[in-house]
């Protein structure tokens, strides 16, 4: 599915949002926090957006995708498979082909809903992660008022298929879209899960009123 999608995936991910992708990429930079020297995690990457942003700071980043479509694009719009602090690496989320406590921070976008076991992804990610290092995971999630709840619900089910099929190159990936969206936890459900599996500090952030929640949390220091 996700290889179907990957020519015009960032249009689609523009269009469909109403561009305010861009903005809550800017917020996973700032809540991910990197440092130069630091090595990061990007995980879903996709076509290496979200890791172009990180390694701007100065971090080494992997971006790791499962999607052998989606690091093509990533690799041809870098330049090849590394690229100004990039290295792309295909793997599987909830086998992570890299060493314990490898990383500083580990960041997931919109590819939580996506894993067949979230708990098992959870755990990976803390297994990869270096004591006191980070995870953070930006996801939609469910609009806090009640009102504009109704009408994102709405939106969901009826326009985002119908403009997906305009501007995307495999419009049926977004009725999975919405129906993975509508049957996905709310913030305080998921900030459990992830505290279940051994992260600490766990906490979010609302983002464009709840269509999206930044959830963040750390790795106990050892």
């Amino acid at each position: 599915m996700f290889d179907a999608v990957a020519r015009r995936y960032d249009l689609a991910n523009d269009v469909l949002s109403l561009g305010q992708d861009r903005r809550w990429r800017r917020a996973v930079t700032a809540g991910v926090a990197p440092r130069p020297g630091e090595r990061v995690l990007d995980l879903a990457a996709g076509t290496a957006t979200s890791s172009t942003a990180l390694a701007a700071t100065g971090a080494h980043v992997v971006g790791c995708d499962f999607s052998l479509g989606m690091l093509r694009v990533g690799a041809r719009r870098l330049g090849g498979a590394a690229h100004h602090g990039v290295t792309l690496a295909a793997g599987d989320a909830l086998r992570l082909p890299f060493a314990a406590k490898t990383f500083d921070a580990v960041t997931i976008s919109f590819g939580l809903r996506n894993l067949v076991d979230l708990d098992a992804g959870l755990r990976e990610m803390h297994r990869v992660t270096r004591p006191g290092g980070r995870l953070v995971g930006c996801e939609f999630s469910h609009p806090t008022w009640a009102p504009f709840r109704t009408v994102y619900v709405e939106y969901l089910m009826r326009a985002l298929p119908a403009v997906a099929r305009a501007v995307s190159s495999s419009p049926d990936a977004y009725v999975y879209l919405a129906e993975s969206i509508q049957a996905w936890p709310d913030q305080p459900a998921l900030a459990a899960r992830i505290g279940a599996v051994g992260w600490e500090q766990v906490a979010w952030r609302n983002l464009s009123g709840g269509i999206v929640a930044l959830h963040r949390a750390r790795r106990p220091a050892e």
